[in-house]
């Protein structure tokens, strides 16, 4: 499937996103995996686009990440999260597999990620989420608890709604706009994406 680069249209334009759940006991049936429904769930509440998800339960293996990530890009994805993996324990290998395969990063998304998990748990400073560029392709590392991936995408709102920590998710879109990837539409009850008036329709 090919995807069209980044150009506002009246209906909005298919977007392939991979889905990574990164995690040794899940992989091996121990118990059932909760990051990729949490990543699902949430990109379809998100996104007004039509989705095609690749789907991967893979171990805490360095090579079998980076191996992973490769194959998710090949195939065409625009855009991938992974979960899990990015504490301080040594079986915690996601930023190493991850940033193996970069050709650039992108700090902000980490530095992000833990201003708001910091919010919640003063154990935030122990996670090393990074986000990278590989081709056309964004891919962002989330933390392992659906909570946190909620949170962090989405951000953090008040009793109001109205967002008192922007979430990651709203740079997204204008991200993979430079990248040459699909224009994504946010549903703006969920997220607002940024852009600036050169990139809106």
């Amino acid at each position: 499937m090919t995807l069209s680069t980044s150009s506002p249209q009246d209906a909005p334009v298919p977007a392939r996103i991979g889905i990574v759940s990164i995690s040794d006991r899940a992989a091996r049936g121990a118990y059932a995996d909760a990051g990729l429904p949490a990543l699902r769930n949430w990109l379809a509440r998100a996104l007004i686009n039509p989705i095609a998800f690749e789907e991967r339960l893979i171990p805490d293996e360095r090579p079998i990440i980076s191996q992973t990530l490769i194959e998710l890009v090949d195939a065409g994805c625009a855009l991938i999260l992974t979960t899990g993996g990015t504490g301080p324990a040594p079986r915690d290998v996601t930023p190493e597999a991850t940033l193996a395969v970069a050709e650039r990063e992108l700090p902000g998304f980490g530095e992000q990620m833990r201003q708001i998990s910091l919010r919640f748990v003063p154990t935030a400073i122990l996670s090393r989420q990074v986000a990278v560029i590989r081709a056309r392709t964004l891919i962002i590392n989330l933390p392992g608890q659906p909570k946190a991936i909620a949170e962090t995408l989405e951000g953090l709102k008040d009793a109001d709604g109205r967002a008192i920590v922007p979430g990651i998710f709203t740079a997204v879109p204008y991200c993979i706009d430079l990248i040459g990837g699909p224009y994504l539409e946010t549903r703006p009850e969920v997220c607002v994406a940024f852009r600036p008036k050169s990139a809106r329709p």
